[in-house]
């Protein structure tokens, strides 16, 4: 399957090779990025009617129609679309009633974004690490976090399970859990658009999902995210809160702070285009994944984070290789050197939040799975506008450094 051709304006700039010994070098090849906008001529068409049509300002015909596509394709009530991810996390957490001095427990294992929506907050992080199979929160650990912050007289304001790499986290056991402490759930769904879990979409899950439209996303709207909940109260508070708190009256009114946080109505038209075609770039995300999958299958020490998802409950958004270097002889980082003096773009796994500087100070429950995919995971090329050309260059260089590693 062929994907649209990228138009010029939309390619994204191009990065420098790494060498092996970490220092950036230009290389001549054409970069393989990791997971670049599959944007194309439809695209293009619903953008310019938008334009054409003179809805060029937040609101418009657009957002009202891709809010609606977008809930009904998840099966939720409302959908408020909102100029981030992280925005759509800070207003879900806002309207969940999170406050100054509330505890969120969250994933360790995640971006920066989650964390930083509690902050805004004035709340405090918890993290919990994950489970080693998949990257996910582990719930017992969720369990007995819950349990030990009740004991201490801790008001939980909310618990943000981080569907990671595409992979919903498991609901069917932390929502229970939530529920049992009277905590809510804000399912931070950023990258699992096109995913399920027992049954269920990713974004249905909790009482409120935040999914995200970034550049590199299952689908793009530039930038962009979207509120998700069946809740109506929660969603008025978000479509409120994101046009800057305005009163409905004549004049400028406010009775609250507010955010500058709308989609526009450009970038909605963009969204909807994306929509139509989710289904046929999470089925070449996956065509990808089964390329990689089938590479790595008879390699020692070598897997993928997750596993296949060819039951729908994975959109295969990026493909995270993890390795055993006692078991494989060689290491993630080695192999992303070598991939890099080719100009393949790989990326380390997510670095735990516990370790970054700006968060050292919060509490964590560790169990150390977290701190193993960081150090011994690789994310591969995986996006959905690669070509099998591409593809198969990405393949034929990883074979080339496994054959010079064979003991």
């Amino acid at each position: 399957m062929t994907s649209p051709t990228m138009p010029t304006a939309l390619t994204p700039t191009v990065p420098t090779a790494l060498t092996p010994t970490g220092t950036s070098a230009p290389s001549a090849r054409v970069p393989v990025l990791l997971s670049s906008p599959d944007v194309g001529a439809l695209e293009e068409d619903y953008v310019l009617a938008a334009m054409r049509g003179g809805w060029i300002a937040p609101a418009g015909p657009d957002l009202d129609a891709f809010e609606a596509e977008i809930a009904q394709r998840v099966g939720v009530e409302y959908a408020v679309g909102l100029s981030s991810g992280t925005a759509a996390l800070h207003l879900g957490l806002l309207g969940l009633g999170v406050r100054p001095g509330d505890v969120v427990v969250t994933s360790t294992f995640t971006f920066a974004a989650t964390v930083n929506a509690i902050v805004y907050c004035g709340a405090r992080p918890v993290f919990i690490d994950c489970d080693p199979a998949t990257g996910n929160m582990d719930p017992c650990l969720l369990a007995r976090t819950l349990h030990s912050l009740e004991g201490e007289w801790e008001r939980v304001g909310a618990v943000v399970p981080v569907d990671l790499f595409g992979k919903a986290a498991d609901y069917s056991r932390i929502v229970p859990i939530a529920r049992a402490h009277h905590v809510p759930v804000l399912a931070d769904a950023a990258e699992s658009l096109g995913s399920a879990h027992a049954g269920r979409a990713a974004g249905s899950w909790g009482d409120a999902a935040a999914i995200s439209f970034n550049g590199n996303k299952i689908m793009t709207t530039s930038g962009g995210g979207m509120l998700l909940t069946d809740d109506g109260d929660v969603a008025a508070r978000a479509r409120h809160l994101s046009t800057q708190a305005r009163e409905p009256v004549a004049h400028y009114e406010h009775r609250d702070v507010g955010y500058n946080y709308r989609l526009s109505n450009l970038l909605a038209a963009l969204g909807r285009a994306q929509l139509v075609r989710l289904d046929a770039m999470i089925a070449r995300r996956h065509e990808i994944r089964r390329r990689y999958e089938e590479l790595f299958a008879e390699v020692p020490g070598a897997r993928i984070l997750g596993g296949a998802g060819t039951d729908g409950s994975d959109n295969a958004w990026l493909t995270p290789l993890v390795v055993d270097p006692d078991e494989a002889g060689w290491d993630a980082p080695a192999l992303g050197e070598w991939l890099a003096r080719t100009a393949i773009e790989t990326r380390p796994l997510w670095k735990p939040m516990h370790l970054q500087p700006v968060f050292a100070h919060a509490r964590a429950e560790l169990t150390g799975a977290a701190e193993h995919l960081f150090r011994h995971g690789l994310a591969l090329p995986s996006g959905s506008a690669l070509s099998d050309a591409e593809v198969e260059r990405v393949l034929e260089e990883i074979r080339g450094f496994l054959g010079r590693r064979v003991r």
